[in-house]
């Protein structure tokens, strides 16, 4: 039985439908176990010193905590068939909160150890996630749900990067020592998991027009019998093990960065401590759009050339992802590298965000199974990538050569994901229905956007469109000579108001080369302009005022014109040209 009332369009800021509050609740429920996940990573310095922990030791502890999350996804996709999305999110939550906040109980390596390798059972919310937005959306925009619900979630692990170390210090002035402080802040986190679960259960629903023990009485859902055998179905199709190995390719990638980059700006271009972690938190900050990206592209591709046109923009991006790759492992001048990172990261993120477009369509009746053996290869792909690293004969740079030439040849496993005549002609006349519906809804009913051919996209390029991306490369340019020039920012951090500071140089980086990356592309434009123009007001006032309007630098001047600029971006959006256009449309 086909799900019925799935919605055709993404209202973000309502939470009056079904559709809407599922959205909502997955991403932030992944947001809070991916943050509960890494919460002890930046604690990690506090924990070495008092469990006497070696290096090899540490290493082992993050193994664990990623490996163990590959059988767990499996599992959560077979259980997601069974007794649907709420209540395996909320049993994951509930339960996986007791580990998360047990972690202070440690008193040895062995104990932190298995501590850790419980914890990583959450990471299998992304499961639940990618599950309960395919069957809550349309065709029309199961990709940009998918993407945008799994892409704000990812953002829990670069939060609690900054947040975690917050949280210990709060306890630190609260006046408990640092063996308590740690141990309460992983208390902190488990609990938030905790009261979510809760929440979720009571604020969701499994489909549109509600659970499956009640659909399933009505005879309204298929019947439990019905979903035995499913997983082994999943796992008989060539394409869930093809789409594991790419999601190997992206998302295992991305885990893997995160756990490296720090160290290899600081090993290999000899930044401080402060600069290196925010040159690599970039990466995981281009999650708020650049994962959200590859949906949107996957779901017109689909519009435009039906389910082989997911899978062609899908290998495109892979194929982009591993030769960015491998340019970026060859970078030895830092903005450069950092260049070559933003665009490595934008085709890593748009290629996982492309990959769970395909996904909901591989098998409807094993979609929990599905999702379950590709999110699997994620974490599989990173502890490849992780023994890679291990290998004493091979420096960073030529390991990271190498996964770029595995990326790109993976990218070809894409030309396995086909689909029958008889699927293309479903997908297209659940496409067609979803877009009658959409069009049905709207108060302004206008022509859908299509993929523009190259003498069309010449004629609707607009003067906003050149503003906005000419405004875009500025403000990346501008991050990194920021990012290039953070000496004096270290020296003074060091200081009483060191956390302030670094919170701004973060607040800085992100608005510059984050936002400015989104201007380029026209995603969340008003929204990244307005990031900005809170920096550019900042340095009119702190930096520039004193300068007054006739010095040689003229910076002031050139500041003005930059905030001008970017008010103007937030009064007239994103131009014709742009992601936001086709989000809309």
């Amino acid at each position: 039985m086909d799900i019925k009332n799935k919605a055709t369009g993404i209202n973000l800021f309502s939470l009056s439908t079904p559709q809407m509050r599922a959205f909502h609740m997955t991403w932030f429920a992944f947001f809070l176990c991916f943050f509960a996940w890494f919460g002890i990573a930046p604690l990690m310095a506090i924990v070495r010193e008092e469990l006497h922990l070696s290096k090899a030791q540490i290493a082992n502890t993050i193994v664990a905590s990623v490996a163990i999350t590959i059988l767990a996804r499996l599992f959560i996709g077979w259980l997601c068939d069974r007794i649907g999305p709420r209540l395996s999110y909320t049993g994951l939550l509930i339960f996986g909160s007791i580990p998360v906040m047990a972690i202070g109980l440690a008193q040895s390596y062995e104990s932190f150890l298995l501590f850790r390798l419980a914890i990583g059972v959450i990471g299998a919310s992304f499961v639940i996630t990618q599950y309960h937005s395919s069957v809550m959306f349309a065709p029309n925009v199961v990709g940009t749900a998918n993407a945008t619900t799994a892409g704000w979630g990812n953002l829990g692990g670069g939060v609690t990067q900054m947040v975690m170390p917050l949280v210990f210090a709060a306890f630190i002035a609260l006046g408990f020592t640092d063996f308590w402080s740690w141990r309460l802040s992983m208390v902190a986190a488990g609990a938030v998991c905790f009261l979510t679960g809760i929440a979720y259960y009571f604020f969701t629903t499994d489909l549109p027009d509600g659970n499956f023990k009640e659909l399933r009485a009505k005879g309204e859902y298929r019947p439990a019998a019905q979903v035995k055998g499913t997983f082994m179905e999943a796992a008989k199709d060539r394409r869930s093990w093809a789409l594991f190995l790419i999601y190997a390719a992206c998302f295992g990638i991305e885990l893997t960065i995160n756990n490296i980059a720090a160290l290899y700006y600081m090993d290999y271009f000899d930044l401080g401590l402060t600069t290196a972690g925010l040159v690599a938190g970039l990466f995981g900050l281009m999650n708020i759009f650049a994962r959200t990206t590859g949906g949107i592209i996957g779901d017109k591709f689909g519009i435009k050339w039906g389910l082989k046109g997911r899978t062609k923009w899908l290998f495109i991006a892979l194929a982009v992802e591993g030769v960015a790759l491998m340019f970026f492992s060859q970078m030895t001048v830092l903005p450069l590298a950092i260049g070559t990172m933003v665009v490595f990261s934008l085709f890593t993120q748009m290629s996982e965000g492309a990959t769970y477009s395909v996904v909901p369509f591989i098998n409807k009746k094993a979609l929990g199974s599905v999702a379950g053996i590709v999110g699997a290869g994620g974490n599989a792909g990173a502890v490849g990538a992780g023994f890679l690293f291990g290998v004493e004969a091979l420096d960073w740079p030529q390991s990271l050569l190498i996964l770029g030439g595995v990326v790109f040849v993976v990218s070809f496993a894409t030309y396995f994901v086909t689909f029958s005549k008889e699927a293309e002609a479903e997908a297209k006349a659940e496409h067609d229905k979803a877009l009658a519906e959409r069009a049905a809804t709207r108060k302004d009913v206008e022509p859908r956007w299509q993929i523009p051919a190259l003498p069309d996209l010449a004629r609707s390029l607009s003067v906003v469109d050149l503003l906005r991306v000419y405004l875009g490369i500025a403000l990346v340019t501008k991050g990194i000579y920021f990012i290039m020039n953070l000496g004096e920012f270290e020296s003074i951090s060091a200081g009483s108001l060191g956390s302030f500071l670094n919170i701004a140089a973060w607040y800085v980086v992100f608005a510059h080369t984050v936002g400015g990356a989104a201007l380029i592309l026209g995603i969340a434009t008003r929204f990244a302009a307005v990031l900005n123009v809170t920096v550019v007001v900042g340095a009119i006032i702190f930096v520039h005022s004193s300068e007054g309007l006739f010095a040689p630098s003229q910076g002031l001047q050139f500041s003005l014109f930059v905030l001008f600029a970017l008010c103007l971006l937030v009064w007239k959006g994103s131009g014709n040209l742009s992601l936001d256009t086709m989000l809309r449309a």
